[in-house]
């Protein structure tokens, strides 16, 4: 007897009634393997994530002592600074079980379209540009944007500056100086000269910052001044938790000699907003606030319409104009 041929329809709801009785299974597995292991884990306690490599989780306990750890099935994303609880197994490692509530999260698009978060329960997050690679004020922008967004304290921290002459640093400073009259803060520094480094150490005692920035702005050349010892801390993190060294494909988080902790982050060529709502936006730009809501038509779109509060503010030199075009790159999706 022949054998019946399937229409392509017929095949796609087969292999769909597969894929569904195949995920139930998975699941049921997944629960039951969660269960036998609460029967082999110890006490439940507090820790931060301190590295994060794909499924192995570098965990921090109060002692400051490194686990090892995996994460729970059907838990959200973590991340290097979140609280998390967890408990050891006989093995010697450890399963987190939950994650506390976060202070604060910064996140970022990647390019699937998801958002991942990069670092969380920050006080501060310093933005590093360098006198080369080139400055991108659109760049800036959107990480000051995004710090504004998630109610983070950001800082502007300028980086190797002994590649300039004065003149050339008088211009830079000018250059940069829209940022300042804004109320941002604005830092120069440089490894080479160890020009700034203290006043950096000063800002970021006693509180929890993440250094974000382009790739080759010498953030970690920064790290390593700030902590003297950071290789001997790679090596015990390395050590402890059987996590390896690779600092420079994920988030590390470091406890600073005096006090405070700094998030070390990888370096990146771009960085997108999670946020695509125009009205929403327009919030990470604080020198607007005074004018919104002033404007003749509600639905302002701060481009062509007559009695827009913006581009008067513009006029009138009380907004710089550069920082207007920046909000509307920034809503495009492109740079200024």
């Amino acid at each position: 007897m022949a054998k019946r041929r399937l229409t392509k329809q017929q095949r796609e709801r087969i292999r769909a009634i597969q894929a569904r009785r195949k995920s139930r299974v998975e699941e049921r597995c997944a629960e039951e393997a969660d269960k036998l292991a609460d029967t082999m884990l110890g006490a439940e306690q507090r820790g931060t994530i301190i590295a994060h490599y794909g499924k192995a989780i570098a965990v921090e306990d109060d002692k400051k002592q490194l686990h090892r750890c995996q994460m729970r099935q059907n838990m959200e994303s973590l991340v290097v600074g979140d609280r998390i609880v967890w408990q050891a197994s006989e093995q010697g490692d450890g399963v987190v079980t939950a994650l506390l509530p976060r202070d604060s999260l910064l996140s970022r698009p990647v390019s699937s379209g998801e958002v991942k978060p990069v670092a969380a329960n920050i006080d501060q997050i310093v933005v590093v540009i360098a006198t080369a690679p080139e400055p991108s004020e659109g760049l800036l922008d959107r990480y000051l944007v995004a710090a504004e967004l998630s109610e983070i304290h950001p800082i502007i921290l300028v980086n190797k500056i002994d590649l300039l002459n004065s003149n050339e640093l008088v211009a830079l400073k000018e250059r940069l100086s829209i940022y300042k009259n804004i109320g941002y803060e604005l830092r120069f520094a440089s490894t080479h000269s160890e020009h700034g480094l203290d006043e950096l150490n000063s800002q970021l005692e006693g509180k929890t910052s993440v250094l974000v920035g382009q790739s080759g702005v010498g953030k970690s050349s920064l790290v390593k001044a700030i902590m003297p010892d950071l290789d001997i801390r790679i090596g015990a993190i390395s050590e402890q938790s059987g996590l390896g060294r690779h600092t420079t494909t994920t988030s590390m988080f470091y406890h600073l000699p005096q006090s405070g902790a700094l998030i070390d982050s990888p370096g990146v060529r771009d960085f997108s907003l999670w946020e695509s709502d125009p009205t929403r936006i327009i919030h990470g730009f604080p020198e607007f606030s005074p004018y919104l809501g002033h404007c003749r038509f509600n639905n302002c779109s701060h481009i062509v319409e007559p009695g827009c509060a913006l581009k008067e503010a513009i006029e009138d030199k009380r907004i710089n104009e550069a920082r207007l075009k920046s909000f509307h790159a920034i809503c495009a999706g492109g740079d200024k």
